[in-house]
């Protein structure tokens, strides 16, 4: 069986050198999270998931979820059990707003813990996780009497919730939706219609399950401009706040899937269910994009968080596996072979696995912290700088960390050979369930468009200039240090083909849009090495300055500076072939006729 240890000393590490949270005491909620608070969270949060919610993982995925004749649907054993650990230990609330019962620390907290849950048990963590994103758009956009009646519970994890997006016919153009509303006369809707594909949309560890769906109000414009929400909880509620009957939403099946199948992914029937608009009539895609930011940013977790645990098995087991000798001779010549962690190619993928971990961890801090910037400072100048910088980076965040989290899944099942193949090694399991984190909450196809289409051109370019000066700034600040000088000189190279990449579609994308459709892909990629080759160099930074200092442990930071060098030698330069990609735009691309593929 897989084990796992969550990173604690990693994220203590990025919190206490890289990204000192203690600066941000001046936002709400973080004076509270002292340096003993802090170790204390990270330190519970990872003993849960790896004493709680790991052992259950694999076990889970092989039981699934089961539906009954009813359409109810039981989660595998132990789960119940779980949730309720979780969400007494206050788990889902940990960053939510205190006045509906919320502790109010870091969102960046609640980032981390994330990481924790989704490498222990990935299906798990989807059920309290999602409530976070239905949380997010009540809060924005629905009413008083709604955020009273359906947050605190949300916030307590009494009760959780789901989006309710797809349709058979549609997915990413929600345009095409179908499922109707009809008023009822007393300010309430009854929704018509089938959503597919909705994660939890049923099963047995909350009490109620709160539905966040969207629809088109009989009579409303076609396309997108007729999209409303809805809030739709499975069982209604009585005016006292008491449980009423059950709501017309049920589960009409469970989708058979690739992974997850500890997650209950549900085909859902709404047959005249009772809802109540969020926000105004037709503006639902409003609301939706607040939870599909929070949701794709939690989706990038899932990249990072499965690569982790891929990571630790892989290399607990290269330790261990003797099989050949290497290179230059025995290494143990007292064993009859060599373990594998000799054999260059090993260690290729070993390196290349722990560089990205560490650096999309520090990139998911970073991007944390801007958001509880633009949430919480009363500075108007930095909550937009904050605010551009997220919207710029969250395609790129989902794309680019669940593209390489698959990947590195593949490496490290790759390193264990024959039993990364074979079920009881746990190894097919992560890769199984990575998968779906490049299709769901926009594939990221349509991330990288909609990096290139809607995030470059925004405000001017307000938000990638940002980004850019701030990187250039960095590199300004440090060029005379001639320690970090290793590190810099690849992100200099990097960041100069990022903005010839940029200035390529300046010039090419307007005469012809096929030109940006044909480079985005490269180009999202692109942008992910130059944001984890920048947390890179502030990683070597920290670790330059903690070896000085005689901080810490001095052979991890040297460690560090190792796999920093060699992410800057072995993968920085792959964006100089996403530049050339990019360079030779759509004429060949779109060439072909239809009828010759």
């Amino acid at each position: 069986m897989p084990s796992y240890k969550a990173p604690v000393e990693e994220i203590l590490f990025l919190l206490r050198d890289v990204f000192p949270i203690q600066r941000y005491n001046n936002l709400p909620g973080f004076a509270e999270a002292t340096p003993d608070v802090v170790e204390a969270i990270v330190s519970e949060a990872g003993k849960l998931c790896e004493e709680t919610l790991q052992p259950l993982n694999q076990p889970g995925d092989r039981a699934g979820c089961v539906r009954g004749k009813d359409g109810s649907v039981a989660t595998p054993r132990g789960f119940k059990e779980a949730y309720r650990a979780y969400v007494e230990g206050g788990w889902v609330g940990l960053a939510a707003d205190p006045d509906y019962g919320g502790q109010g620390l870091p969102f960046t907290l609640a980032a981390i813990v994330n990481e924790f849950a989704c490498s222990a048990n990935m299906a798990f963590a989807l059920y309290p996780g999602l409530s976070q994103g239905a949380l997010a758009a009540l809060l924005t956009h629905g009413t008083d009497a709604q955020k009273k009646m359906f947050v605190p519970k949300l916030i307590s994890g009494d009760w959780s919730a789901t989006m309710n997006l797809t349709e058979s016919h549609c997915g990413t153009d929600l345009g095409l939706l179908k499922t109707k509303a009809v008023p009822n006369g007393d300010g309430s809707y009854a929704l018509f219609g089938e959503k597919i594909f909705i994660s939890a949309g049923e099963h047995d560890l909350a009490e109620n399950i709160v539905h966040l769906v969207l629809a088109r109000i009989e009579g409303a414009p076609a396309g997108v401009k007729g999209i409303s929400m809805f809030v739709v909880p499975k069982i209604l509620i009585e005016a006292d706040g008491s449980p009423g009957p059950a709501n017309k939403v049920t589960c009409g099946a469970i989708e058979h899937k690739m992974g997850i199948h500890a997650n209950a992914t549900c085909v859902m029937d709404y047959d005249g269910a009772k809802g109540w608009l969020v926000g105004e009539p037709h503006k639902g895609l409003n609301a939706m994009f607040v939870m599909m930011n929070e949701a794709r940013l939690g989706i990038a977790i899932q990249g990072l968080a499965l690569s982790e645990v891929a990571y630790q098995n892989a290399a607990a087991y290269a330790k261990e596996r003797l099989q050949g000798r290497a290179l230059p001779g025995p290494k143990y010549p007292e064993k009859p072979a060599d373990p594998i962690i000799v054999h260059p190619d090993v260690r290729r993928n070993l390196m290349t696995i722990r560089a990205f971990n560490e650096a999309a961890r520090a990139l998911i801090i970073w991007t944390a912290l801007k958001s509880d910037i633009a949430h919480r400072s009363s500075d108007k100048t930095e909550v937009q700088a904050a605010a551009d910088s997220l919207g710029l980076l969250t395609p790129v965040l989902k794309g680019v960390l669940t593209d390489m989290g698959f990947d590195n899944t593949v490496k490290a099942q790759q390193i264990l050979g024959g039993h990364g193949y074979i079920e009881e090694w746990g190894m097919e399991q992560f890769v199984r369930d990575a998968r779906i984190a490049m299709i769901y909450e926009g594939a990221n196809g349509i991330q990288a468009l909609d990096l290139v289409g809607r995030k470059l051109p925004k405000d001017g370019g307000r938000a990638m200039m940002g980004f850019l000066g701030e990187v250039k700034s960095f590199i300004k600040d440090n060029e005379a240090d001639a320690s970090l000088a290793p590190y810099l000189l690849g992100l200099q190279q990097a960041l100069a083909h990022l903005e010839q990449a940029t200035m390529w579609f300046m010039q090419n994308a307007i005469a012809n849009p096929e030109n940006a459709g044909a480079g985005s892909y490269d180009y999202m990629h692109l942008f992910g090495l130059v944001a984890l080759g920048y947390m890179w160099v502030q990683i070597a930074n920290a670790a330059i300055a903690s070896k000085a200092a005689g901080n810490g442990d001095a052979a991890a930071m040297e460690a560090k500076l190792l796999r920093a060098k060699y992410f800057m030698e072995r993968i920085m330069p792959e964006t100089s072939a996403h530049l050339a990609r990019i360079s030779a735009g759509a004429e060949t691309m779109m060439a072909l006729p239809a009828a010759q593929f």
